[in-house]
């Protein structure tokens, strides 16, 4: 999907509303009135409150699948999990207004189509983090005592916890060192034990 320079602060502007406000505060009037903007300027880019955060959860979702593509290649499983992470909150330490989009209960009733967005969303993690975990188990680098499917489920569910505790915490702890101690406990975890 195509993002427009404007369209992207469209985007940005939504994600500071949902910040402040939640979906309740999220309006074309708040967007417009938020950007200095008309109602109809918004129109211009967006057909619909719910086009924006379709587009939100679209350039997300392909931004996440371009940086965990072009992480540093290395065959070291443990390398690569903790290069994966750390890419994760170092982006989203500086863009938490897509925390509130991607982990907001409310988009979840918006609308199916946001619901699909979302699904796409953790489809593509899955799509980098499934095969790293394989790949661990299959070195004897993680545990086999558990699937690979039910690891995986066990470390997005940790990393969302995460998020969604730095959000309730209205952002004012430090991501980047706090999820750094969530990697290391996963790793501990999941590691095989010699």
């Amino acid at each position: 999907m195509e993002i427009t320079p404007r369209q992207l602060e469209i985007i940005e502007a939504t994600g500071k509303i949902l910040t402040k406000s939640g979906t309740s505060g999220l309006t074309i009037k708040n967007l417009a009135k938020e950007m200095n903007f008309s109602e109809s300027a918004i129109y211009r880019h967006f057909a619909s409150k719910e086009d924006i955060i379709l587009a939100m959860m679209d350039y997300l979702a392909e931004n996440i699948d371009e940086r965990l593509t072009n992480l540093p290649q290395t065959t070291n499983p443990e390398e690569k999990f903790r290069a994966m992470f750390e890419e994760q909150f170092n982006f989203f330490s500086k863009n938490g207004h897509y925390v509130v989009a991607v982990f907001s209960d409310g988009l979840m009733d918006e609308s199916l189509r946001i619901n699909e967005a979302i699904m796409k969303l953790l489809a593509i993690k899955m799509k980098h983090l499934f095969p790293l975990i394989s790949d661990g188990q299959e070195k004897n680098i993680f545990t086999k005592s558990i699937s690979t499917e039910e690891l995986v489920y066990i470390i997005m569910g940790t990393f969302k916890l995460q998020m969604f505790k730095w959000r309730l915490f209205s952002f004012e702890f430090d991501l980047k060192e706090s999820g750094n101690k969530m990697i290391d406990s996963l790793l501990t975890l999941i590691k095989t034990k010699l």
